[in-house]
């Protein structure tokens, strides 16, 4: 599928499964996060167990410098990205209009403004080779309005099936991809209270990139992990607008 690939957040969960995933094709990887020393853990142990190469690349993509860096890296030329993976990301415990707006600021540059940059200059370059792809992991959240989350995610998932109709035919194709809730790090950090959601809406990571990496080759725009998710993705989609407010009032 690629010769080399660029993840971002690739020091845990969906991230890492990705890196594993494509290290185990034969891809040589360039690994992006803010942790160096977590970043140089996971390049060794690529190394060792799937003979590749793996490049690390530490950048905190909230930072307008570091983005250009990481953009650089994704338009050369020289050591060409066939595969970008848009994968870092956070969220707020609080509702928007009771966090800091400096917090919601950081969060909009780090799943709005660096995935923008990224595939931009992914679009440029991969279109001058006529070849190449892209994955922005999403969110299902992107298909209920839940606050400045789901927002950004509904951005991002718009515009990535925009690019993958507009490009496909220079060779490069673009994809959404909208997980639901998985066993990462992700809420942990956030400190978000996750307590209540059942056993069943919970997705494994290696499962979700397997699926996703097949939808891939398989040219889709978007990919819903799992028939549970794809069954409430679409509900979600055509629910009446009254039953929505209710579910979006409840909870992230």
């Amino acid at each position: 599928m690629s010769s080399r690939a660029l993840v971002t957040g690739a020091t845990a969960g969906i991230g890492t499964s990705f890196v594993h995933a494509l290290a185990a094709r034969g891809a040589d990887l360039v690994l992006v996060a803010r942790d160096t020393a977590r970043l140089e853990s996971v390049a060794a142990e690529l190394r060792e167990r799937h003979g590749v190469e793996a490049d690390v690349l530490p950048a905190d993509l909230t930072v307008e410098a570091d983005v250009a860096r990481v953009a650089e890296a994704v338009a050369s030329q020289d050591r060409p990205v066939d595969l970008l993976v848009n994968n870092a990301g956070a969220s707020l415990a609080g509702w928007f209009g009771t966090t800091e707006i400096a917090d919601e600021d950081r969060q909009l540059d780090l799943l709005v403004r660096a995935p923008m940059h990224l595939m931009d200059a992914a679009l440029k370059a991969m279109g001058e080779r006529g070849r190449g792809a892209v994955v922005n992991v999403t969110s299902v959240a992107a298909f209920t309005p839940r606050g400045a989350y789901s927002a950004h995610k509904a951005w991002l998932t718009n515009l990535s099936q925009w690019a993958d109709w507009q490009y496909a035919s220079q060779g490069v194709r673009v994809m959404a991809l909208a997980p639901g809730f998985t066993r990462t790090e992700f809420h942990q950090r956030g400190e978000m209270d996750v307590s209540g959601v059942p056993g069943w809406m919970w997705l494994d990571a290696d499962r979700l990139v397997a699926e996703a990496l097949r939808d891939l080759e398989r040219g889709k725009s978007l990919s819903i992990p799992s028939k549970r998710y794809k069954v409430l993705a679409t509900l979600a989609r055509h629910a009446p607008t009254a039953l929505v407010a209710r579910a979006a009032k409840r909870g992230r």
